[in-house]
């Protein structure tokens, strides 16, 4: 990879790994130790060209593309190397892997983690030429997760999750017990980002068109184990949804009850990804993969619920 950081431009031709991928991401991915708000600004100035045009951010990548990436002084800092995690693997072929995600395991590095499991993934397997997530997975949620090994898997995958074709279906242990056994939450969400500088969702009307559906599986006095389905795919969409209806996560350190939340001294956000079922991006064949709870919430629900 080039020098990024001298004092003349640098021009890159983008190659089979860069297709279809957005230049936002193309520039954090090589743009190792580059503030996100940095890389926003010199492609909203127009200081990042491709093929001598400017773009926009959301641009995707053809093959062939010339990106000329204009000289960024990247701050010194002591390298620290990835290690790998041993996540279990419970699928994997020449195309994808399925990973069951412990809690309190990024997905990737940023935001004062060093590294999370794509990092861990490549360390494990320095030969792979291609690993890339193909959603997300907030830090202190666990179970199923999807890496993609080929970009031709990874660009189906995306557009699967885009038109709904994944199922997701996660469990949540929650504050109160619904009044209904099966609804829908159906509140627009809004991003945005604190003066500190982190990431939140809110309801508002001029926000993304967003659904989540509910289902009580097991309640008890002052608490609910509830499975989710998620209809579209916004960020922290199940936490501000069950916030939004009086039942927030317990756990949730950004969006739940932090007085209960200290009173049971729960220790992770009780949240799982049970459930992913879709067809195989290249093969097309029928795909479904569960993950049983984990011990806290397995716990608590013995513990708390009928």
């Amino acid at each position: 990879m080039n020098d990024l950081s001298k004092a003349r431009a640098t021009t890159l031709e983008v190659g089979e790994d860069g297709v279809a991928q957005r230049i936002d991401n193309f520039l954090l991915r090589i743009l190792k130790g580059v503030p996100k708000s940095h890389v926003y600004r010199v492609l909203r100035s127009g200081e990042v060209r491709v093929n001598s045009g400017r773009i926009k951010p959301e641009y995707r990548l053809k093959a062939g593309d010339r990106i000329r990436v204009p000289p960024i002084r990247i701050a010194e800092k002591k390298p620290q190397t990835a290690r790998p995690l041993g996540l279990p693997v419970v699928f994997e072929d020449a195309a994808l892997i399925v990973i069951d995600k412990p809690s309190g395991v990024a997905v990737h590095g940023g935001s004062g983690v060093s590294f999370g499991v794509i990092e861990s993934l490549r360390a494990e397997r320095p030969e792979a030429k291609f690993l890339e997530l193909a959603h997300r997975l907030d830090r202190d949620t666990s179970g199923l997760l999807i890496v993609a090994k080929k970009r031709s898997a990874l660009t189906a995958l995306h557009a699967m999750l885009r038109e709904g074709r994944v199922e997701k279906v996660y469990l949540a242990l929650a504050k109160g017990v619904p009044a209904r056994p099966a609804f829908e939450i159906s509140e627009s969400l809004h991003k945005y980002v604190t003066s500190q500088g982190e990431r939140r969702v809110a309801v508002r009307d001029d926000g993304k068109a967003s659904v989540t559906r509910v289902k009580v599986v097991k309640t008890g006095a002052s608490f609910s184990l509830l499975e989710l389905r998620l209809m579209t795919g916004r960020t922290h969409q199940i936490r501000v949804h069950l916030q939004h209806a009086g039942h927030p996560v317990l756990g949730d350190d950004k969006y739940g009850d932090f007085p209960l939340n200290r009173r049971l001294k729960v220790k992770r956000l009780m949240l799982h990804a049970a459930r992913l079922a879709f067809s195989h991006p290249i093969s097309g064949a029928a795909l479904a993969f569960k993950s049983v709870l984990s011990q806290e919430i397995e716990a608590f629900a013995k513990e708390n619920l009928a």
